[in-house]
């Protein structure tokens, strides 16, 4: 029998890599580890990478994993989910993960400046309704440059045709450069090993035969951030896990 949420809570709390700061309590406990993550827990000068929203965290422990000479932190507030992630991380000795479950609301709070040098975002939810809550909107984009290097790279992977889209416009109304991007992932020529790490719902997405997006993009710290003022047809489908993504019922 599986552990239920009270136990995987009681786990995290335990855990020498988890740090658990939401909002009900960051104004209250200091966060000493802001602008000491590589002194201080990874012991070491290596590229600190985020992955913002990690569910399970399978992209935070399969990129540590894959390179032992960066260090990577999953972020999420849902720590039963985030359990997994945590759990395996501990018992394969991953010393190059971390995970801090907190509101990504926050996030500026817990690094300093120059502190990232990047960010993932795989599947995020789109938020349709509400272009602020959209983790690649402008207004989250001004909290990264408060601790991404200048010039940081910034990857979206999704499953949804909204968040694509709208972020393809966010970067082209503010001529942010573009490595990649494909809205096909897996018949792009580009699936490498880090891209073939797959999640528990992107497998479910893929069986489906939904195609899988993905935009690597940088994210200078020079010039005013504006929002693109556009149209975006709906996502009509229901995604796993996730509430309606089509009509008015667009709200997680």
């Amino acid at each position: 029998m599986g552990k239920n949420k009270l136990e995987k809570f009681a786990d995290m709390r335990s855990y020498p890599h988890v740090f658990e700061y939401p909002y009900s309590v960051v104004d209250n406990v200091p966060f000493e580890m802001k602008g000491n993550w590589n002194r201080d827990f990874f012991k070491n000068t290596n590229p600190i990478v985020l992955e913002l929203g990690c569910g399970r965290g399978e992209y935070t422990v399969g990129l540590g994993r894959m390179y032992p000479d960066k260090n990577f932190i999953g972020v999420d507030i849902k720590g039963a989910r985030m359990w997994t992630g945590a759990t395996d991380a501990l018992n394969e000795g991953l010393h190059n993960v971390a995970f801090l479950r907190t509101n990504i609301e926050i996030i500026e709070r817990f690094f300093a400046p120059g502190e990232v040098s990047e960010i993932w975002l795989t599947f995020s939810d789109p938020q349709m309704k509400k272009a602020t809550k959209r983790l690649t909107s402008t207004y989250f984009m001004e909290r990264y440059r408060k601790f991404l290097v200048d010039g940081g790279t910034v990857h979206l992977k999704t499953d949804s045709n909204f968040m694509f889209t709208y972020t393809r416009y966010m970067i082209e109304h503010n001529h942010l450069p573009v490595d990649f991007m494909t809205d096909d992932l897996y018949h792009s020529g580009l699936a490498d090993d880090i891209l073939s790490i797959r999640t528990y719902y992107e497998q479910q997405w893929l069986d489906r035969g939904l195609s899988i997006k993905y935009i690597k993009f940088r994210l200078p710290h020079e010039g005013v951030l504006q929002e693109p003022d556009v149209e975006i047809e709906l996502d009509d489908y229901r995604s796993y896990n996730r509430s309606k993504r089509s009509g008015l019922q667009t709200s997680k």
